[in-house]
């Protein structure tokens, strides 16, 4: 099959269009073929090119990113990236720990307002039909309809359901609003990254610029858009400078950078959920990088790829006809090199969709000005220098006191917490936990109860604190155990949010129904592990330290793109440097890797893992709390933790 020519996207596209052959007709297989193989990330398998179809082509590719859209259907995708007008009962709304739909945002005239409805509202059945289990597209079904007709929408509201009949109209729905709430702090939604979306965010900010001290920037829901997009709007907070990297299916980068000024230098919460995704995580990821605020709420959805749209106005006669074919062109990694592909972004208080915004309020507490008491003081890091303000009086009352016992919880064990001693005496340290006792709370500890027994404490703690790793069923970390495969492949599963893989395990002593089975495809897919020989995997072997140094090493080298540089420059003859002697030949790249690529601020070798290379024995059983500590230290170091 011809082969278009490698180019670089976008712009090298444009230029393309105008040297392609004319043709009248619809995009043909052949031609979906060329762009595939042209364009996508991987290498497209011969079995995809085979298919009659484009829609037989695209599922045997099995990618959901990448898609081909009929005239009517690319209409309706460019205008779901902008505001947005629909008949219905006019809500907007996120998933609630139970999978059900959270009430985010009632325009006001709205059917569900004039109705009665609420953000934090819970829908739970559409005209008697329960929404539990259902699909967002279902539930979007169920709601949307005719105007003028009649729809029953039962909600849960402090925990009592309430029915009600809502006739359903035309509702407008912007993509981005904003107001100021309590005199001082400004409040973004943003529910798509699209064209309009800088605009409306600059607009926001010099409406309300002159009282906003802090601002929330509303993410959750927001599915994405527009790379461009999101780096304008990322940059009016971070100011000039690179937001992300997109890396092509030649290895070939390119930057996302902003060139404009900062638009407002007031501190910034960014909310997110597990359905904020592409866009959404490179802006989170490039607040937080650039630190230029927090982000608070669930992890991200894991969507670390880019892709292209290629339509009409870039190649003319393959899409005559208006049709369209996006494609998965780029995986994306955010300033400070990670991506996010699977593991997210990773908030820096990890909260539950019905705490969030409470938390991001209490949070955005005006300075104390002198007069610290009665005010908690919260040091978060991530390369701020703002401290966070909670007024305890308000923290502790009635309407925010689950949240407050949340976001307490949620605060890792290496954060500072300062308590107001009012007046010039300013703050003296405290804990979550004391706070928590002082004002009649349950404080829920992230500890493991036998992580003392570990030299690795607070690397399990914070580790915990993120619900990165979650021990064995007894609730013990059990850290000097040593660690099995298929536990070193549940561990890493669990640590970077992976997906339950659709194949069958491809080993056979792998059963597809034992408890590490997905877990143990999920890393073989990746790339992570490999079996023993024979078809086998041998799950219950022990991992020793130059295989866990090793599968550690690849995980790095897929999630941060300086390792993935760094490994190409890899010296020769590593296998005769002395201090690797003892590692086996196929060890002595990771090891390598780990222990003598990195520099520090003076130059010097910095060593990455728990001792020193040559203290280490290679073949020794690795025990659990050491592969802790060596992924803590990995996403540490590359800032894919909070910092």
């Amino acid at each position: 099959m011809k082969r278009l020519p490698l180019l670089r996207l976008p712009a090298a596209v444009l230029s393309l269009a105008l040297t392609l052959a004319p043709a009248a007709q619809a995009l043909t297989p052949q031609q979906a073929g060329e762009l595939l193989e042209s364009f996508y990330i991987d290498t497209i398998p011969q079995s995809v090119l085979e298919q009659p179809t484009i829609d037989e082509m695209l599922d045997t590719l099995g990618d959901p990113y990448t898609e081909y859209f009929t005239p009517q259907e690319y209409q309706a995708f460019l205008g779901s990236m902008s505001d947005t007008a629909v008949v219905g009962i006019g809500v907007s709304y996120t998933a609630n720990e139970e999978g059900l739909p959270l009430i985010q945002t009632v325009p006001e005239n709205s059917p569900a307002a004039k109705g009665g409805l609420c953000p934090g509202d819970v829908l739970t059945a559409v005209d008697g039909k329960t929404l539990s289990g259902m699909e967002w597209s279902e539930i979007a079904l169920l709601t949307k309809g005719e105007e003028g007709t009649t729809v029953s929408i039962t909600y849960r509201r402090d925990g009592k359901e309430h029915t009600v009949t809502l006739t359903r109209a035309l509702v407008v729905f912007p993509a981005t609003t904003s107001e100021l709430i309590d005199g001082h702090i400004g409040y973004i939604s943003c529910t798509t990254f699209g064209e309009e979306t800088a605009g409306h965010v600059q607009e926001a900010l010099e409406t309300y610029g002159s009282q906003a001290d802090v601002w929330i920037m509303d993410l959750r829901g927001n599915g994405g858009g527009l790379i461009t997009a999101a780096q304008d709007t990322a940059g009016l907070f971070t100011g000039p400078g690179p937001i992300a990297y997109l890396r092509d299916n030649s290895g070939q980068y390119s930057i996302y950078s902003y060139r404009g000024d900062y638009a407002t230098s007031a501190k910034l919460i960014v909310l997110v959920d597990s359905h904020s995704a592409s866009a959404s995580e490179l802006f989170a990821s490039a607040i937080r990088d650039c630190g230029a605020g927090i982000v608070l709420g669930t992890r991200t959805y894991g969507k670390g790829v880019a892709q292209s749209v290629f339509d009409q106005n870039i190649f003319p006669t393959y899409f005559a006809d208006g049709d369209a074919l996006k494609v998965t062109s780029a995986r994306f990694f955010s300033h400070n090199g990670n991506t996010t592909d699977q593991i997210g972004v990773i908030p820096d208080l990890l909260l539950s969709p019905e705490d969030t915004a409470d938390a991001a309020y209490l949070l955005s507490g005006a300075d104390p000005s002198g007069d610290t008491s009665g005010v908690l003081r919260v040091d978060l890091g991530s390369g701020t220098s703002w401290p966070w303000y909670i007024d305890l009086e308000s923290a502790s009352s009635p309407e925010y006191k689950a949240a407050f016992q949340a976001l307490l919880d949620s605060i890792p064990d290496n954060k500072n917490l300062w308590l107001g001693t009012g007046g010039a005496a300013g703050w003296q340290p405290t804990s979550a936990a004391e706070v928590a006792g002082a004002c009649g709370l349950t404080y829920n500890a992230p500890y493991f109860p036998d992580q003392e027994e570990s030299d690795y404490s607070t690397a399990l703690s914070v580790l915990k604190s993120y619900d990165l790793i979650r021990g064995r069923t007894d609730g013990l970390f059990h850290p000097q155990d040593s660690l099995t495969r298929a536990e070193l492949c549940q561990i890493l599963a669990e640590a970077l949010n992976c997906s339950v893989p659709n194949n069958a395990s491809p080993f056979l002593d792998v059963a597809d129904d034992a408890w590490y089975a997905p877990a143990v495809t999920v890393m073989s897919n990746m790339g992570l592990v490999s079996g023993t020989g024979g078809g086998l995997f041998r799950p219950d072997d022990p991992v020793d330290h130059q295989q866990l140094i090793t599968i550690l090493a690849r995980m790095i080298q897929r999630m941060n793109l300086s390792f993935y540089e760094d490994a190409k420059t890899i010296p020769e003859g590593v296998e005769n440097i002395v201090e690797l002697s003892r590692y086996a030949d196929w060890a002595k790249s990771s090891v390598w890797l780990l222990g003598y690529s990195q520099t520090n601020l003076l130059g010097g070798t910095l060593n990455l893992l728990w001792d020193d290379v040559h203290e280490i024995d290679p073949t020794a059983p690795a025990a659990r709390d050491q592969a802790a500590w060596l992924l803590y230290r990995l996403l540490s170091y590359t800032d894919i933790l909070p910092a």
